[in-house]
């Protein structure tokens, strides 16, 4: 079945559908993870955009249940250029065509992968339209340009969680009482993790379940107010799509927060620690995303392969801070990886130490957050704060 993809500044690239009639507008982006494509797809961060996968075959393995990233396929459209029909894998319980279909998303392949890619790094993301049904190249180009530009767009609002939700046992539960009437419970859980989603990844909370947390799941919208009330060991900040810039009413939240309880955030919850600390973002030509980007620990000068989907930065000269310090530096653009202070119990990395696809070389950065709790508890809520101790920097510590 034909199918076209339009960009918005003409350039057209033919196809043809594995899924079906289909249509969809949004930004065109590339991963080059080699596999993976299943959390890829559940990844709230890829919001309103549409995927692209460098590596030519997709789909040998199929899907199954255990590897989403969240309750529903979060990418517009899957762009490959050649599509396995016939996976071969234990774990396999469907086709990813069956998959993409039951879920309205089109899957297009035959796509030249290599050429869009080369395009977009070339020429920088950008918004498109993808259609088997409406095959004039003109008026497909003019709904890719009615799409609306990622800066600016709050994407947060559309992909959180409409009401607090429980993450125990490996799963998501909704609570039995109002907010207000919320209890922790009792179990051998020892720390009470207060997690706002932003677009959160289940493997970020499996990580933190496999450490010791109980983990409340908040609506980015929640105020400083309500978490204090629920006095939560720890505040963590979820990744997520879009711009960090008009998520203001995470940034005021966070820079109220700061310095009551340790705090962890992870890729847009890390621009929004930047931005909460004064700093400034703005949009990448093309973005990180794949599985294989190397980020040079400052601290340590150990250098990590790491995860990674971000289309915004954080501006490494827009802090005047002496607390604030640099921490993880991306060693192909030398873009800002990660932040901690020196005084306030805070630290935040733009990439994906639970990884899901990718290397688990962060997988300590986990554990640094634990210990930061664990030494807020024994002290006391009330003791003065301390920020990120050179130990925990180093990734030593121990939980």
């Amino acid at each position: 079945m034909k199918a076209i993809l339009a960009l918005e500044d003409g350039t057209l690239f033919h196809g043809r559908s594995f899924t079906g009639h289909g249509e969809a507008v949004g930004e065109v982006v590339f991963n080059t993870s080699m596999s993976g494509y299943q959390e890829i797809l559940t990844d709230p961060s890829y919001c309103g955009q549409m995927v692209t996968m460098t590596y030519p075959l997709i789909g040998s393995y199929g899907v199954n249940h255990e590897d989403v990233e969240s309750d529903r396929i979060q990418v517009r459209a899957l762009l490959v250029k050649e599509y396995q029909e016939y996976p071969s894998n234990y774990r396999s319980e469907k086709t990813l065509a069956d998959y993409l279909r039951e879920a309205g998303i089109p899957g297009i392949e035959g796509i030249d992968t290599r050429a869009l890619t080369r395009h977009i790094r070339m020429r920088g993301a950008m918004k498109a339209a993808l259609s088997t049904r409406e095959l004039d190249p003109e008026a497909l180009m003019e709904k890719a340009r009615q799409f609306p530009n990622m800066t600016g767009l709050d994407l947060a609002k559309v992909v959180t969680c409409r009401e607090p939700m429980l993450w125990q046992n490996g799963g998501m539960s909704r609570l039995e009482t109002g907010i207000e009437d919320f209890q922790w419970p009792e179990g051998p859980n020892r720390f009470r993790i207060a997690a706002m989603d932003y677009g959160i990844k289940y493997n970020i909370l499996r990580s933190l379940e496999q450490r010791g947390c109980t983990i409340l799941v908040l609506p980015a919208d929640t105020n400083s107010r309500t978490i204090d009330r629920l006095n939560p060991d720890g505040l963590f900040l979820s990744n997520g799509p879009g711009d960090p810039a008009p998520v203001t009413y995470a940034v005021n939240m966070i820079r109220e927060q700061m310095g009551r309880r340790p705090i962890f955030g992870i890729c847009l919850g890390h621009q929004l620690i930047g931005l909460a600390l004064g700093g400034k973002t703005f949009k990448l030509k093309f973005g990180h995303r794949g599985a294989n980007q190397p980020v040079k620990d400052l601290t340590t000068g150990r250098v990590e392969i790491t995860s990674q989907n971000h289309g915004f930065c954080v501006d490494a000269d827009s802090f005047n801070d002496p607390d604030i310090e640099i921490s993880h530096m991306n060693l192909n653009d030398n873009t800002v990886e990660g932040l901690v202070h020196k005084k306030l119990p805070l630290f935040s990395v733009q990439y994906h130490p639970e990884a899901s696809p990718g290397p688990h070389d962060a997988g300590y950065l986990f554990d640094r957050f634990v210990e930061m709790v664990k030494r807020r508890k024994e002290r006391g809520a009330g003791s003065k704060e301390q920020g990120v101790s050179s130990k925990e920097r180093s990734g030593e510590c121990e939980v």
